[in-house]
């Protein structure tokens, strides 16, 4: 599966030019087959010449993936007319939905990737180690090492005190191989777990810029992965909120003084037009019915039969889904919450590179 940032991205750049519904997105838990007859049934009721026949063959490629071995949970982004089909693993359970649009349905999957913050996780004891990376929820593991340590001292041979020399001697050396390794998959976030003292002597010896990334450090068993992995994605979960109450603060008080924080629906659609935005926070749930002009691209919240703007054709849709788009394709990070704060400011809110 490729990162989920880079999937989003990829996918919030593709839009049919003549503004055409050519587009399928089905998010599917792999169960409900019913449901997805019931969606292709309404589709076909509205859609009519090129867009019904795009229909029709880009449906027959998505049955044709999930009809070879499918585990469920997965996002399915497809276009027979422009050649595209992006299947993308979902590691949760998924809400279903079949989505017909002018360009891929990504507000579900950005939704989850600001659920599952990626990050390194490293277990071990003095002679074993194990780096996993972690990414939407998904556990790959990167690297696996050990290496001989003596634990018994034998009589009539050194002495206690060389013995000990040698044994920390050892696992220092170990220590040392297990951080070159960690070097070369670190992510921003890392966590250390094992039994005993050795994770903190690990990070004792870890250079001060991965010291620096250290969320935690979980005390389990060496072989408790179940229990490590479930209690690595907690400590993150309440790193991500955390962090998220802290934006909110720096961004109220952005607004307060007119500086770089912009808040309500018609700023952020102007900001995000413009490529202004560095971080962007949504209420999380929240849709906005709207319309985009078809040649200007300008967004508006409620109806219009005309831009009028360029007095251009436009399209009804979700006014926040576009302003998803429009963050994506310029870098912005995106991220949602559910809280009165957000709610009060208009929903959604935004920390600006420039004014």
């Amino acid at each position: 599966m490729e990162a989920c940032d880079e999937t989003i991205k990829e996918l919030s750049s593709i839009y049919d030019e003549e503004s055409m519904d050519t587009f399928v997105s089905l998010y599917f838990d792999g169960k409900d087959n019913k449901f997805i007859y019931r969606r292709e049934e309404a589709v076909m009721a509205i859609l009519k010449g090129e867009e019904l026949e795009n229909f029709l063959k880009t449906m027959e490629e998505i049955k044709r993936f999930l009809g070879k071995k499918f585990a469920g949970n997965v996002a399915i982004f497809a276009s027979h007319k422009h050649g595209y089909l992006k299947v993308v693993d979902i590691p949760v359970k998924t809400k279903n939905a079949l989505i017909v649009d002018s360009s891929p349905y990504i507000r579900p999957l950005a939704e989850l990737t600001d659920t599952w913050e990626s990050f390194t996780l490293v277990l071990l004891n003095t002679n074993h180690a194990r780096i996993f990376s972690v990414s939407c929820s998904r556990i790959a593991e990167k690297k696996r090492l050990s290496a001989y340590i003596m634990n018994k001292h034998k009589k009539g041979g050194w002495s206690q005190a060389r013995f000990q020399r040698l044994r920390k001697g050892s696992i220092h050396a170990f220590f040392v191989e297990v951080m070159e390794e960690l070097e070369k998959y670190a992510s921003e976030n890392i966590i250390i777990a094992g039994p005993g003292q050795a994770k903190h002597e690990f990070k004792s010896i870890l250079p001060k810029r991965l010291q620096e990334k250290v969320v935690d450090i979980i005390d389990v068993d060496i072989e408790d992965e179940h229990g490590l992995f479930k209690e690595s994605m907690a400590v993150m979960a309440e790193k991500e909120m955390e962090e998220k109450r802290d934006t909110m603060q720096y961004l109220k008080k952005e607004i307060l003084r007119d500086g770089l924080g912009v808040c309500g629906v018609d700023e952020v659609v102007e900001a995000s037009r413009n490529g202004q935005i560095e971080l962007l926070l949504i209420e999380k749930g929240y849709k906005l019915r709207g319309w985009i002009c078809e040649n200007c691209q300008a967004v508006g919240k409620g109806t219009a039969k005309d831009c009028p703007y360029c007095h251009g054709k436009t399209s009804e849709v979700d006014v926040i889904e576009e302003i998803i788009e429009f963050a994506e394709r310029t870098d912005a990070k995106v991220e949602f919450i559910s809280s009165d704060e957000i709610k009060n400011l208009g929903h959604v809110v935004a920390l600006l590179r420039y004014k």
